[in-house]
């Protein structure tokens, strides 16, 4: 469901009443060796850079004269199928396991997208749909005023479950791409680096189950969000030390926290029910990060915080880009991500080979932690994407809606609140003034088509 303009708009200001009726507490200062004292990092789901950023200005997007073969191994089909803009037309959970990865991948050919669904039963042609700035006005809008990377890739060749792995682990765990009733086993994380070094972090879930885990796993019964995405919960020792599970909370207190100057210094975020995990909606999903990244700028933290957007796998759509192959694993297609900073440069294209493990390599380097794998340790970070010469920049009120060059500055919560009043006011003054100078039915302009007659001319 498309979010109407008017809502859209008031939604600001409703967020800035709501941050400024609760007093801040100053932060807690957490040593850092730049100025990021504060990283927040969400994972979505199921997407391709050229699936989001494909037709991006400047970008490393679909090349001219892209036609993906229906059959790269029949030389005698020449049958192929261009790349499409989906707008809205209905789409479905592509698959995207190990196996479509690699048929997909074709040895670094790049050219098996349609096929591989095609073996899985899907239609095939769906892979090369992609978006634009029509179904993504606020990512694209993010892009122009931050950093977007089209240089990062998935940590593995597989799907959702093994590359959340990567994401905590730098590494595949026990290499399971989905997680079973007997646990992952026992990996460190980049969580046990942050706790052994006194730093604070917390895993944030929204629709939080507490006391739902691996051990509720059962044979044939769908898999439960939370435990798909978060691996912490198929490890013991996080579910058995309190302190441990504590730091797994539900997404309400990541409000909470900016609001009472709580934020720890790492914070990783699932969104379950707003994850743009096809087919669901991607309205929502830019709606709940965009309610995030608005609850940071508003909060005393923002000066010294990083939002880092990506996604966890690529869903089973095309991408042009081979992902270079550094091991047994990955790695896996380009994701889409985007980095908010008042030390981002604005409008920015970052083009260095990231990873999950990038994320890691940051964390790692900006406050004095040792590496968990190879991978982490050899990765580049996402530290490329920072300008910390720069002085920075104070919080900008992003639009929801595509607006060239119309980006509102944001200044302190009482700006936002009045200019929420103002707009309601001029809302409601607009619908009072266009009843009286309209009847009931609205009016059409002379000479227009009725309603039925503009259905009729549109079949």
């Amino acid at each position: 469901m498309t979010t109407p303009a008017w809502l859209a708009l008031a939604l600001p200001g409703l967020l800035a009443v709501q941050l400024a009726s609760v007093p801040s507490r100053p932060f807690r200062q957490t040593p850092s060796r730049t100025p990021i004292r504060h990283l927040i990092v969400l994972m979505q789901e199921n997407h391709t850079f050229d699936n989001y950023f494909g037709t991006y200005p400047g970008a490393d997007g679909i090349p001219p004269g892209t036609c993906m073969p229906v059959d790269p191994h029949d030389p005698l089909n020449t049958e192929c199928v261009e790349p499409f803009a989906i707008g809205d037309l209905p789409i479905q959970d592509l698959d995207h396991s190990r196996r479509t990865f690699e048929l997909q991948y074709n040895d670094g050919a790049m050219d098996g997208f349609v096929y591989a669904l095609n073996e899985r039963n899907q239609d095939g042609r769906l892979a090369m749909g992609y978006y634009d700035d029509v179904q993504l006005p606020y990512y694209w809008n993010l892009a122009d005023e931050y950093v977007l990377f089209d240089r990062f890739f998935s940590s593995a060749g597989a799907g959702s479950f093994l590359n959340h792995v990567f994401w905590v682990t730098a590494g595949p765990g026990n290499g399971r791409d989905r997680p079973t009733p007997e646990g992952m086993g026992d990996y460190p994380t980049i969580f046990d680096r942050l706790q052994e070094a006194g730093i604070p972090w917390k895993f944030y879930i929204q629709k939080y189950e507490a006391g739902l885990d691996y051990r509720d796993l059962v044979d044939g019964r769908p898999r439960p969000a939370q435990v798909e995405w978060v691996p912490l919960l198929s490890m013991d020792r996080y579910l058995e030390d309190p302190d441990l599970y504590s730091r797994i909370v539900d997404l309400e207190e990541y409000y909470e926290d900016l609001r009472n100057g709580q934020l720890p210094a790492v914070s990783y975020v699932k969104i379950i029910g707003s994850s743009e995990h096809p087919p669901g909606s991607l309205q929502a999903g830019q709606l709940a990060t965009r309610g995030m990244i608005q609850a940071l700028m508003q909060s005393e933290a923002w000066m010294e915080s990083a939002f880092l957007l990506t996604y966890d796998d690529w869903g089973g759509w095309y991408d042009h880009v081979a992902p270079p192959q550094v091991d047994d694993e990955g790695y896996g297609f380009r994701v889409p991500a985007l980095l908010v900073s008042p030390y981002a440069p604005q409008g920015a294209i970052d083009s260095t080979t990231l990873e999950y493990s990038s994320i890691l390599r940051f964390i790692e380097e900006n406050w004095g932690l040792e590496p968990l794998t190879p991978r982490d340790a050899l990765a580049n970070s996402i530290a490329s994407a920072f300008d910390f010469d720069q002085a920075p920049r104070p919080p900008h009120l992003v639009p929801a809606q595509r607006r060239a060059a119309d980006v509102a500055r944001a200044t302190s919560p009482a700006f936002y609140q009045l200019a929420y009043v103002a707009g309601l006011t001029l809302t409601v003054a607009a619908l009072i003034w266009g009843r009286r100078i309209l009847p009931a039915a609205w009016r059409r302009r002379p000479g227009a088509p009725s309603t039925d007659e503009t259905k009729e001319g549109r079949r």
